[in-house]
């Protein structure tokens, strides 16, 4: 592990549906599964660092992570040298979040819809409608497409939810952090009221978030790591019976 240089840290869920979490520690430049912790506390991460030495400890350059957080004190203190990097997938899946919650309110309650359409109407076009609300409208099927066009017919604030969250996904095309500051600080300004539990996180991530367009790192080799575990997870169970 001496070579180790960009970790990325992230989190797995033990049982679907209960509060039991390990953390994954991957090396970012070498795809490779590190270490883990068996439980998301700082006692436990720590303890697994700690066997890496202080060495390699200190030779470590960027930490990417979520905005759980949960690890960010961590980071500062074993690794202070180290830049944090706020993941662009989970500052993402923050606005999806809160898109889907807006969406699974609607359902229960349909309230504030287009003229003329009743809630029994907005039920059946919210019906199945979470992956055409939340996946990039660039990567839509024709079936998905379809059922956004139904959704944006019922609810003007939907509409507006999805119009916003689709112009916060360019603000990670700018080229650099001074391109990309007033592209967030303008979108935050404009989706307060819509996304006002995204916004809060991202005002408190700020410099994190903005530390992406220096490095462009991501967690995405984290992810595929935790893909497989889960899948790691599910063979066992079905072994056990």
């Amino acid at each position: 592990m001496s070579g180790l240089r960009r970790l990325g840290i992230d989190e797995i869920a033990l049982r679907k549906g209960h509060k039991d979490f390990a953390v994954v520690l991957s090396d970012l430049d070498t795809h490779r599964l590190i270490g883990m912790a068996p439980a998301r506390t700082h006692a436990a991460i720590e303890a697994v660092l700690n066997t890496w030495g202080a060495e390699v400890l200190s030779n470590i350059e960027e930490v990417s992570m979520d905005l759980s957080g949960n690890y960010r004190g961590l980071v500062h203190r074993l690794m202070p040298q180290a830049e944090i990097v706020a993941d662009r997938f989970h500052v993402m899946s923050l606005v999806n979040q809160e898109l889907n919650q807006a969406r699974n309110a609607l359902r229960r309650t349909p309230e504030a819809l287009a003229e003329g359409v009743t809630p029994e109407a907005a039920k059946a076009a919210l019906k199945s409608s979470k992956y055409a609300l939340l996946k990039p409208e660039a990567h839509l099927t024709k079936t998905q497409q379809d059922k956004l066009v139904e959704v944006k017919a019922v609810s003007p604030k939907l509409a507006l939810m999805h119009q916003t969250k689709e112009a916060f996904r360019t603000r990670f095309e700018a080229q650099s952090w001074a391109q990309a500051l007033p592209g967030f600080l303008g979108w935050m300004g404009t989706a307060q009221s819509l996304y006002p539990e995204a916004v809060a996180t991202m005002k408190r991530w700020f410099g994190e978030i903005l530390q992406y367009f220096e490095h462009r790192t991501t967690s995405g080799v984290v992810e595929g790591i935790n893909t497989r575990l889960k899948l790691i997870k599910r063979s066992g169970r079905v072994h056990q019976l």
